[in-house]
């Protein structure tokens, strides 16, 4: 039972786990925008058809079968998500909302056209690794800002926020995947970092922003795609 409810509900808990973090009731109810009531009763259901193995008040874990259906629904969303960006101009601050409607409706044969038209791309526009149709993923390694000692540098890869208005200040500030930065400095206590681009300008960002900005030393994104 492929219901669009419970392909939202896999993919939800596969993000979640893939940010490093426990797919618990609450934090699936969060990432949903759904009431914990909601989550209860399709944890139950996704149980019974084999997608997850759920005990009470313990975190969720995908079986075998739930995880081959959430990694074909984020290989659809991620690549639709790039061919709206390179092949139709659409800006990053809004391809997230438009693939989050189209992902549950394109044939297997669209998905192939699309890969193939984009050259198999292993990233989408907001760093995001794509699963193969295997169900294989790129490796990338990254840091945080948050996580990077004043000095430090890297290039910025990956930004792990879709929202279109977090997406639309780092167009402002001039942070876009491929950028090269520095750690310039850092204020104590979760405060605010400073950060060197090239040419020599600084901007400063708040914790939160550091915590989303994904840096690496040495990037694997060919190409990367800009707003």
């Amino acid at each position: 039972m492929r219901t669009q409810a419970v392909e939202d509900y896999v993919k939800a808990i596969w993000l979640i786990q893939e940010s490093g973090e426990r797919a618990t009731g609450q934090r699936i109810a969060q990432r949903l925008s759904v009431s914990q009531a909601s989550v209860s009763a399709m944890l139950q259901r996704l149980g019974g058809l084999g997608l997850i193995s759920y005990e009470k008040y313990q975190p969720v874990k995908l079986t075998a079968s739930g995880t081959n259906v959430a990694l074909e629904v984020v290989r659809h969303h991620r690549l639709l998500e790039l061919f709206l960006a390179e092949a139709l101009g659409m800006p990053w601050d809004r391809i997230h909302a438009e693939a989050e409607v189209l992902e549950h409706h394109i044939s297997e044969e669209l998905e192939d056209l699309i890969a193939e038209r984009l050259g198999n791309p292993q990233y989408d526009p907001h760093g995001h690794p794509i699963p193969a149709r295997d169900g294989t993923l790129p490796s990338m390694e990254h840091r945080p800002v948050a996580a990077m000692e004043v000095g430090e540098t890297g290039r910025l890869v990956q930004v792990c926020d879709e929202r279109p208005e977090l997406l639309r200040y780092l167009d402002e500030l001039g942070l876009l995947l491929g950028t090269d930065l520095e750690v310039l400095g850092r204020e104590p206590f979760d405060g605010p970092v400073t950060l060197g681009l090239p040419g020599g300008e600084q901007r400063v960002i708040g914790a939160e922003l550091s915590r989303v900005l994904r840096l690496s030393s040495t990037s694997t994104i060919p190409n990367p795609v800009r707003a």
